[in-house]
């Protein structure tokens, strides 16, 4: 069996992808000491990099499968075949500006910057996207039509249009405005550091989550293809297992019938027979969101609830990557 080279995330998300892999493969080792991290198979060869990094790796070949933000795969405009969102790292890009500023959309600022003939200055870790919708804006099309705006970083200078001009930041963006720049693109996940950086969100570009993506020829190698399967249907009941609940519940003969009829949230349960005569074991799994308004009928109705969080639900007949080959 071929070694699996997959890429992990440093930085913000590093914490609930750790979470993620521990659930996942139980025994994961070298977390903290080490770019290189242990699982409990052999056969997975995991090292920790910089989110930005991991989509062009994975393009490249470097590594044959990543964990990384969607926004940084759409920066990269990396050619990789994204296979699971993790439903982890959850944030929203946005343009955000100083409180002071009159502005609530992003078209009032080029409108007011244009008409004035000042240059707008925004600062982003995020070069590509923020100039491609800076450039889709109307208002932006109004004035300066096609013209890229000028993308500015230590080592080049790209695009035309000297009166947008986008500054590559190296960390800490929102402390940038209202003293070096006009506006940033950045992250956020609930706004209250914006907040407190006294900046308000003027554009909302994008919602990203993140997901679990594969070099495209890693996947036509017959040998890994079955191995990212592997992995992805372990990564896949991580998911699924924090969406549901494992209940347990006994019930009485003459009410078994009943409480199946009246919960249809107890999809394909297991029914035994206990050793008491006349009781029944009813055994399922249902969404977490369904289980407050199953509990009077449950209560009425059954005895000895119990009720367990699943640490995966395995999906084994779902995952399929042979259309790859």
């Amino acid at each position: 069996m071929p070694t699996v080279k997959f890429a992990i995330p440093k930085g913000s998300i590093e914490e609930v992808t750790f979470n993620l892999l521990e659930q996942a493969w139980q025994n994961v080792s070298g977390r903290g000491r080490t770019y290189r991290v242990k699982l409990g198979d052999p056969d997975i060869d995991v090292k920790i990099l910089r989110p930005q990094e991991i989509p062009t790796y994975v393009q490249e070949g470097f590594y044959d499968v990543g964990i990384t933000g969607r926004d940084w795969i759409l920066e990269a405009k990396a050619d990789v075949e994204v296979l699971l969102d993790l439903e982890i790292g959850r944030v929203k890009q946005v343009i955000a500006a100083p409180t002071s500023f009159p502005f609530n959309n992003l078209s009032d600022m080029i409108d007011d910057f244009a008409k004035n003939n000042k240059t707008l200055r925004i600062s982003s870790e995020y070069l590509t996207t923020t100039s491609a919708h800076i450039k889709a804006n109307a208002a932006y099309k109004k004035y300066y039509d096609n013209a890229d705006p000028m993308i500015i970083t230590p080592w080049m200078r790209l695009g035309e249009n000297k009166k947008v001009e986008i500054f590559l930041s190296f960390g800490a963006t929102e402390a940038k405005p209202p003293e070096d720049v006009d506006a940033i693109f950045d992250i956020t996940e609930t706004g209250t550091t914006l907040a407190q950086n006294k900046l308000k969100i003027i554009d909302t570009v994008a919602e990203s989550t993140a997901v679990l993506m594969a070099n495209r020829k890693s996947l036509k190698d017959p040998a890994k293809r079955e191995k990212i399967a592997d992995m992805m249907a372990l990564l896949r009941g991580v998911v699924e297992g924090r969406k549901k609940l494992h209940i347990f519940v006994n019930v009485r003969k003459e009410n078994l019938e009943r409480l199946l009829k009246e919960l249809p949230a107890l999809k394909r349960p297991t029914v035994s027979p206990l050793s008491e005569e006349g009781w029944y074991g009813v055994n399922t799994v249902i969404d977490k969101n369904e289980f407050i308004l199953i509990v009077p009928k449950l209560r009425k109705l059954a005895q000895g609830l119990v009720v367990l969080e699943p640490r995966q639900i395995l999906p084994l007949d779902e995952i399929n990557l042979d259309g790859y080959s």
